[in-house]
């Protein structure tokens, strides 16, 4: 079925897709870094209630391929950053703010910390996070400033990513003692994942509806009773940034929370 009259934002998505599909290359250079910031824009309006369902059927094909292109231009630019504060002289994590998206981070786990406080009796002694990358922000941002008597445990599957990650805390008194690194497919991880009071699932795990629906189910037959589970979802078109999750997706748990981020907030992801 052809689309008809398809609003400014629809196209402006086409467009972007079209020339960031057609890219040799998706390591930061100026024109990636161009196209990734204007797909951000157009995908950021004070209007987050657009049912992405109703849209053209050609946008709507090309949402889970714009997501994987996405997903491979930041574990591009992570790497590239986590090198980059990794050759530092002195302690890299002194030097967090070189990454442009730092203070996101800063935002994003201080609405996730409030949440957890208010969803826990206690505070966890071992935190793991799925997906943790060569730049595990978070796990940083928690045990540097929320969390200080917290272990984490990241895991990835990429076995380069870990090994820039544990360059950066390494030589940090404190964190090198406290974050903890495994390489391996979270659905090979099972025992292990009854050992943690809390497991973040990164966002970028399951870059389609039908591998992050299969973590979370992997996830609550071998998480702990009681554990939480924090996820990060989008809403609206910030799901052509990030798979949308939703209520029905998370069989087994119980919700407790759903924050959908407001335009102030600095950052793109819903947190559940």
């Amino acid at each position: 079925m052809a689309c008809q009259e398809i609003p400014i934002f629809e196209k402006q998505i086409i467009d972007l897709y079209d020339q960031i599909s057609k890219l040799k290359s998706l390591k930061p250079c100026k024109n990636v870094d161009t196209l990734f910031r204007q797909l951000m824009s157009t995908c950021l309006p004070t209007e987050t209630d657009i049912d992405v369902k109703k849209m053209c059927p050609k946008v709507q094909a090309i949402r889970t391929n714009l997501i994987k292109l996405r997903s491979e231009a930041v574990g591009y630019s992570e790497q590239h950053f986590s090198k980059v504060l990794g050759s530092l002289e002195d302690n890299p994590l002194h030097h967090l703010d070189l990454y442009p998206y730092y203070t996101n981070y800063l935002d994003l786990s201080k609405v996730e910390f409030d949440l957890l406080t208010q969803h826990t009796s206690h505070v966890p002694t071992k935190i793991a996070f799925v997906g943790s990358g060569s730049m595990p922000f978070t796990s940083i941002v928690l045990a540097k400033f929320h969390l200080p008597n917290t272990t984490f445990h990241n895991i990835d599957i990429d076995p380069e990513a870990n090994s820039l990650a544990s360059r950066l805390v390494s030589r940090d008194p404190d964190l090198s003692n406290r974050m903890i690194f495994h390489t391996t497919d979270i659905l090979d991880a099972t025992e292990i994942l009854r050992d943690y009071d809390v497991v973040f699932l990164a966002s970028l795990v399951g870059v389609d509806k039908e591998a992050k629906v299969e973590v979370i189910k992997h996830l609550e037959s071998h998480m702990a009773p009681r554990a939480l589970l924090m996820l990060r979802s989008a809403r609206g078109l910030r799901s052509f940034l990030y798979v949308d999750v939703d209520p029905c997706d998370l069989k087994g748990f119980e919700i407790l929370a759903i924050y959908h981020p407001s335009m102030s907030d600095g950052f793109v992801n819903s947190v559940m």
